[in-house]
């Protein structure tokens, strides 16, 4: 039934009523209650189905205890206070933190199970035994406690942000004087929102490894304080990053590692890595400028001053050829961060992307990070986590520019070796197929370049449409990202996103065919088959359109007037609202929609032209980085 199903309870589907529900005085529903679809009356049906069987479990144990308390020795009888006797001058609540993403939403009074297995062997009280229980001082009622966890972000040694979380659960054993910390089964677990504990988001197929990737700071972090050393005057920058900026950055990492982007990237950088801070703290004043329309002196020098500072810093420590670590992650921080913020209209000058990353290339290689990737060749092994970043901006950046990618050779290895790079746990596209991607963009540079004769050309994307065809998976295997009960599977949404990258590659290979027009047949099928498989990617402020930008930009340079893609687009940047005029998006829809008033003109249409997006990009002097 619905009610076993919030609970996360095993349900033994009886006629009329459940066992469960019938037992504990609840609503038996096995048609789809109104509540269920809605997150906040989802959270109102919790709190009503957790009133009641506190009610319940309060009665029987006020019946329990008036059925012993004759025969009982007053001294053990009364010798626990309960949550029904017990009263002092606090006033008590048991409320879930409004700030807590963990809210405990279960049965706080439901005994454990036989002897206590749950808390053993953390717990050496004596186990209960139901024959002793008259005498037992502990059957009276459960012990209630309260476990509240704190994080601090402290700026200039001055605490600035404060996240907790209370969590209560019940216990029938006495509080010890120093206990330990306990295991609580999965199903015990409820977290608010549309991310679900273990046994829901992360069951089975969906498991994922928490400890996946070698970050530059070390293994996931333990502190529980992050100290950013701040001027005054950018407290409220680092503030606007940390609060609005961050989650846009890493999207799928944080829907398969929850809370890794922060904890593990983004905060231990801003602590330890001066040039780093001053990235984000530019990016931040970007993303207020463009957001909320602030326009003056200010901003601006805000951006500009941290940006400067950014590449001051950077060529004093290239100079120096030390901390080369660090260099590179404040360079790809650079690069990487800008296709999240912005509008496509910035006119404040900056360096190229591309020039920033010909430094990131030699930094990689000199810190060996080509050889450290080939290396990991098993699932126990931990690809380096700017390396896999490294890689995404090499890949798909090298399609922007109509070359190879500077590290084809390392992908080529990994694709015949088949191993993986995380490239599908951080953005979400499986690793073979960006490997491929990368193959398609040699092809690419090669055509551009004039190295290769139509004949070979031909034979190369027969070869390669061969290997994507070897990627295909079977029938049905697209599907929606949420499960039953709303939370995001994670492996299912890296199906649905692999799948809009492996169209687009095969829409970029047969754009490569010499005299491929985007009104061919298989053309038009491939476009609308992109725009089919967009139905299965979660959409709006808080979807995915914002991480499969370079797809919709290569199906949407070949999609024709009239047609479904095009349709389906802009419901998708209508459903995005204002965030589709920013970072990536907004400046791939902005390009999109100069190609497609180029290539529609009456002239273009009549001798079949094609007007290629990167040849807009050079007449309109942009130079983005759509991925």
């Amino acid at each position: 039934c619905f009610t076993c199903r919030l609970r996360r309870k095993k349900c033994d589907e009886g006629k009329g009523q459940c066992k469960a529900c019938k037992h504990l005085g609840l609503k038996c529903d096995y048609k789809r209650p109104m509540w269920w679809s809605n997150n906040e009356q989802r959270k109102e049906q919790k709190e009503l189905i957790k009133n009641s069987i506190k009610r319940t479990k309060l009665s029987e144990k006020t019946a329990q205890m008036a059925s012993i308390g004759a025969g009982s020795p007053p001294g053990l009888s009364h010798s626990l206070p309960t949550s029904a006797t017990y009263s002092d001058a606090t006033v008590r609540t048991r409320a879930p933190s409004e700030d807590s993403q963990c809210s405990v939403g279960c049965d706080f009074n439901q005994p454990p199970a036989s002897h206590y297995e749950i808390y053993q062997p953390h717990v050496l009280s004596p186990s209960y035994d139901p024959v002793d229980a008259h005498y037992n001082p502990y059957a009276a009622a459960p012990y209630e406690v309260d476990i509240k966890t704190e994080r601090q972000m402290y700026v200039n040694d001055v605490p600035t942000r404060r996240d907790s979380t209370i969590s209560t659960f019940s216990t029938y054993q006495p509080p010890q004087s120093n206990p330990p910390l306990m295991s609580y089964p999965e199903e015990e677990w409820l977290h608010e929102g549309i991310y679900e504990p273990a046994g829901g988001m992360f069951s089975g197929e969906e498991a994922l490894d928490f400890d996946f990737f070698d970050f530059s700071h070390g293994g996931p972090q333990e502190s529980q304080q992050t100290v950013v050393q701040v001027d005054e005057c950018d407290r409220p920058l680092l503030d606007h990053f940390v609060d609005n900026v961050l989650r846009l950055i890493f999207p799928v990492l944080e829907v398969n590692q929850r809370g890794s982007a922060r904890s593990d990237v983004i905060l231990p950088a801003l602590e330890s890595n001066k040039c780093y801070l001053h990235c984000c703290l530019s990016i931040a004043a970007i993303h207020l400028k463009s957001t909320q329309s602030i326009s003056g002196e200010q901003i601006d020098s805000d951006i500009m001053r941290h940006r400067y500072a950014t590449i001051s810093e950077l060529c004093a420590a290239l100079n120096r050829d030390t901390e080369h670590a660090q260099i590179l992650e404040a360079t790809l921080g650079m690069i990487f961060f800008q296709c999240s913020v912005g509008g496509p209209d910035d006119s404040l000058p900056d360096i190229p992307w591309h020039q920033h990353f010909e430094a990131g290339g030699s930094l990689v290689r000199k810190l060996d990070l080509p050889h450290a990737m080939i290396h990991v060749n098993n699932e126990r092994m931990h690809p380096p986590f700017n390396m896999t970043l490294a890689s995404w901006i090499d890949i798909l950046g090298a399609t922007m520019l109509g070359r190879a990618p500077k590290f084809a050779d390392t992908y080529r290895e990994k694709n015949d070796s088949g191993s993986h790079s995380g490239l599908c746990e951080l953005m979400g596209c499986e690793d073979r197929m960006m490997y491929l991607i990368s193959e398609i963009a040699c092809l690419d540079a090669l055509k551009s370049g004039g190295g290769i004769d139509d004949m070979q050309l031909c034979h190369h994307i027969k070869t390669l449409g061969e290997h994507l065809d070897f990627t295909e998976p079977p029938p049905g295997t697209l599907d929606y990202a949420f499960s039953s009960t709303g939370a995001i599977r994670p492996k299912q949404l890296s199906r649905n996103m692999t799948a809009m990258f492996r169209i687009a590659a095969r829409i970029f290979l047969c754009s490569l065919v010499p005299g491929a027009s985007r009104r061919d047949p298989s053309m038009v099928g491939l476009v609308e088959r992109l725009a089919h498989a967009l139905e299965y990617i979660p959409g709006g402020p808080d979807g995915f359109d914002r991480s499969i930008v370079w797809p919709l930009l290569i199906a949407g340079s070949q999609s024709i007037p009239g047609s479904l893609f095009r349709q389906v687009f802009a419901d998708r940047i209508a459903s995005l609202g204002e965030h589709a005029a920013f970072g990536s998006f907004g400046r791939m829809v902005r390009l999109l929609r100069e190609v497609w008033r180029q290539a529609d003109g009456e002239q273009q249409v009549r001798e079949r032209q094609s007007v290629h997006w990167r040849d807009v990009m050079q007449q309109k002097g942009w130079d983005f980085l759509l991925i």
